[in-house]
């Protein structure tokens, strides 16, 4: 692995010393409190004003933590049309002059290649800054990342401030059940959405990277409202305990089946697509339960749909005397993506009743694709357009997960 170059000694200096007010004065810190101890502590690095904003459930907004004690509230920024928005999108820098011989520097907020939001940094200055200096902002910023995450495990505040709207006692309950939206290495991408925000009832995802192998799921309960959230639930439950037994994949779904059976009785039922990557051959094995068949996307193009046998939905196997899933195989190759959805984006309707259905998903996918943009930016704009069809009112949930082999682009998910 290539080394990075040493900062010059003074700027070193500045850096050790900032971090270690920061990891100093986090162990005993009041959560809400945390803005001022980052001004604090980039104020070493010579900041004169740092601001941290986080994004909301829908990914539109970078809303602003509560400004440190004497300084004036900040406004929401939209994702879209700013160079706040820029920083979270592409995942990068972006600098520009702040005026008073002061410079302005957004800088991604991110836990491993999850996108927190952004921070916010001025700094003395007329000329852009130094590609050194830049690094040691990069790495500040990635460490109060780790601490907005931390921290937001012991208060509301941070959760006050992504919300743009109340959340529905369900929604609560299916973002509590997600893993981070989005995971990557140089060997796999993984990132996915829950719409609508703040009232998705049903649908869930789930995944992990154990060893060489990078498991995901996909999961659609019936009905809406709290019933659909606790069959999700118990489903996602059953599903990382049989993971974390090592049972196979048709033994994984098998269990799903009987616990579902067994706690909510044969009206309630799970579709799914349960699948393991093996990150060093590029095999995808997965288990389909009655749900779309994950899509294959080559070059930003579609492929093929991987369809199989069809097997029952989770839950009603009960009625068959335990039902059969059997295991699919398919070869990827290095880059290639592995699009699961929903029904719901499927069959996401406009006012006239025309589908979005499985053409419409693929050429949107193909279009963003293209963009040489981050997979989850790819996935943010995706869902975008699928609300958009629907002139924003989603009829049913919309799940989408993106699992990218390969990629060798991990330079994509974290800022040069």
């Amino acid at each position: 692995m290539t080394s990075l170059p040493s900062p010059p000694a003074p700027l070193a200096s500045a850096y050790a010393a900032a971090l270690h007010h920061l990891l100093e004065g986090s162990h005993l810190i009041a959560p809400d409190a945390l803005p001022g101890l980052v001004a604090r502590s980039a104020a070493l690095l010579g900041a004169k004003h740092v601001h941290l904003y986080l994004a909301d459930y829908e990914q539109r907004i970078l809303s602003p933590l509560p400004a440190v004690a004497g300084e004036l509230e900040r406004d929401p920024v939209t994702v879209e049309g700013s160079l706040a928005g820029r920083a979270f999108q592409r995942v990068e820098c972006v600098e520009s002059d702040a005026g008073n011989a002061l410079r302005r520097l957004w800088v991604p907020l991110l836990d491993g290649v999850e996108r927190l939001g952004v921070a916010e940094f001025i700094v003395p200055g007329t000329a852009p800054l130094p590609e050194e200096e830049r690094r040691v902002y990069r790495q500040f910023a990635h460490l109060v990342a780790e601490l907005v995450l931390s921290n937001s495990q012991y208060t509301d505040t941070y959760e006050w401030g992504r919300r743009r709207q109340p959340m529905t006692l369900q929604a609560e309950m299916q973002h509590n059940l997600l893993p981070p939206l989005t995971f990557g290495t140089t060997r796999v991408v993984v990132s996915g959405l829950l719409a609508p925000a703040y009232e998705v009832g049903g649908d869930a995802f789930d995944y992990a990277l154990n060893g060489n192998i990078a498991h995901v799921a996909v999961f659609d309960a019936v009905g809406h409202g709290l019933h659909a959230s606790l069959l999700a639930n118990l489903a996602v439950a059953c599903y990382r305990n049989s993971r974390r037994a090592g049972l196979p994949l048709a033994q994984t779904a098998a269990e799903i089946d009987r616990a579902l059976a067994d706690g909510f009785g044969p009206e309630r039922y799970v579709t799914a697509v349960l699948g393991q990557l093996d990150v060093d051959s590029g095999v995808f094995r997965w288990v389909n339960a009655a749900h779309p068949d994950p899509m294959l996307l080559r070059g930003g193009q579609l492929v093929k749909e991987l369809g199989c046998e069809a097997s029952l939905p989770l839950g009603f196997g009960s009625l068959v005397g335990g039902a059969e899933y059997p295991v699919n195989e398919e070869s990827l190759q290095p880059g290639d993506r592995l699009l699961l959805v929903t029904d719901g984006v499927d069959e996401a309707r406009t006012e006239d009743g025309s589908f979005f259905g499985r053409d419409r998903l693929a050429e949107f996918a193909a279009k963003e694709l293209a963009s040489g943009l981050p997979t989850p930016e790819v996935m943010r704009r995706l869902q975008t357009a699928i609300l958009r069809y629907q002139t924003g009112r989603l009829q049913d949930d919309a799940t989408t997960v993106f699992v990218e082999w390969l990629t060798g682009k991990d330079e994509n998910l974290v800022p040069g």
